[in-house]
C-alpha cells in the first residue's frame, strides 16, 4: 500500500463516514468524503481516486446508480468497493455485474475494510501498465468486431449484435485494453472476479472458452485470443477505437 493512495468515501451516515476516514488515515491514506451522488461528483472534479468506497443504499441516487455512472465515465478505471446492508445475494451480484471490483456487508469490522481495499488495490495494479488512452468514441474495433462499451454488447460484420455476460465484458475489456501481451491466468482471474480466487481455480480458462465463442473462434486455430503455454493467454489482432488508430 502506498502512502499517497486517495480513497473516496460515499456513504450518507455522518457517522460511519467519519469513522472509516479516521481509520484510513491512520493507516496511511488519503481521504474525502460524500454524502452523496452530487458531493461524489464534486469530488472527482477536484482530485484523483485510487478506489472508491460506495454504499449501496443511498437517498435519491443509490449506489448501483452511481456504480453505473462511474463506469460509463472517464473515472470507469478507479476501482469501487461496495458497502451493502443488504443480505440479498442478487444485490451484491447485480453490483458486481455494474462493475464493483467487491462488496462488503454491514457491519463490518474495520480491518476487513483494510484488508478488503488492499486486495482490490493489489488486484487492479497486477497488470503491466496500461496503454490509457482518452475514448472519445463507445466503439472499439478489432478483427470483425465492434465492441459497444455503452450498451456493452458486441457488433459484427453485418451489425448483428451479441450479448456478453458482465464477466465476458469485463475480460474482453481487459484483452482489449492489453492487446500484445501476455497476461497471466491469475492476472485474468483476479480482474474479472469479485475477490481473491482460489489458486486452483481454472474459471478462468472456462471464461476464456465462452468469449472465444462469442468472437466464433475456431478453438484449433484461435485469431483472437491465443494460449500461450505455461503462462496465460495473449490477445493477438490490432485494437482501435472506432475511427482511431490501432493500438
Amino acid at each position: 500500500m502506498e502512502q499517497n493512495d486517495n480513497i473516496l468515501i460515499v456513504d450518507d451516515d455522518r457517522e460511519i463516514r467519519e469513522l472509516l476516514a479516521e481509520y484510513l488515515r491512520k493507516n496511511g491514506f488519503q481521504v474525502s468524503v460524500a454524502a452523496n451522488g452530487k458531493q461524489m461528483r464534486a469530488a472527482l472534479e477536484v482530485a484523483a481516486f485510487d478506489l472508491v468506497v460506495l454504499d449501496l443504499m443511498l437517498p435519491g441516487e443509490d449506489g448501483l446508480t452511481l456504480c453505473r455512472e462511474l463506469r460509463a465515465s472517464r473515472h470507469k478505471t478507479v476501482p469501487i468497493l461496495m458497502l451493502t446492508a443488504l443480505a440479498d445475494e442478487t444485490d451484491r451480484v447485480v453490483g458486481l455485474e455494474m462493475g464493483a471490483d467487491d462488496y462488503l456487508t454491514k457491519p463490518f469490522a474495520s480491518r476487513e475494510l483494510m484488508a478488503r481495499i488492499r486486495a482490490v488495490l493489489r488486484r487492479t495494479r497486477m497488470l503491466p501498465p496500461n496503454m490509457q488512452r482518452e475514448e472519445n468514441s463507445n466503439q472499439i474495433a478489432f478483427g470483425d468486431w465492434l465492441l459497444d462499451t455503452a450498451a456493452r454488447h458486441l457488433l459484427d460484420a453485418s451489425g448483428t449484435m451479441v450479448a456478453l455476460s458482465g464477466a465476458e465484458y469485463r475480460l474482453l475489456r481487459v484483452f482489449l485494453d492489453h492487446p500484445q501481451r501476455v497476461l497471466t491466468r491469475d492476472q485474468l482471474l483476479n480482474l474479472t472476479q469479485g475477490r481473491e480466487a482460489d489458486i486452483f481455480d481454472r474459471s478462468i480458462d472456462l471464461l476464456v472458452s465462452r468469449l472465444r465463442q462469442r468472437l466464433m473462434e475456431d478453438a484449433r486455430e484461435p485469431r483472437y485470443i491465443k494460449t500461450v503455454r505455461s503462462e496465460g493467454y495473449v490477445f493477438s489482432v490490432a485494437v482501435r477505437l472506432a475511427g482511431g488508430d490501432a493500438a
